[in-house]
């Protein structure tokens, strides 16, 4: 069996990543949304970080900055991410 720590180390710093920036879209668009004209972070932008890892950091950014937790797709839809990305980490781990 080859050795996989080294993708272990680059997939957890990609991950670290992701949500980090996640967190910080979140933040910045919070931010926007204060200022009137301002040009804000479209939704599906912040739904695609979420999609691609970054669902705990967009999580804890909507809840931290109290951001979209009126909408219900970012209240039921960022949750229901993570539960994909949990299941899906959870096949690969078992099948590997």
């Amino acid at each position: 069996m080859p050795d996989i720590s080294p993708l272990i180390w680059i997939g957890c710093a990609y991950l670290l990543l992701v949500n980090l920036a996640a967190f910080c879209l979140m933040g910045w668009d919070k931010r926007r949304s204060k200022k009137a004209g301002a040009r804000r972070v479209p939704e599906r932008r912040l739904f695609l970080a979420a999609v691609l890892g970054g669902s705990v950091g967009a999580i804890a950014g909507m809840f931290h900055f109290h951001h979209k937790t009126r909408h219900w797709y970012f209240r039921w839809g960022l949750p229901a991410i993570l539960l994909l990305q949990l299941a899906a980490a959870a096949a690969v781990w078992y099948f590997l």
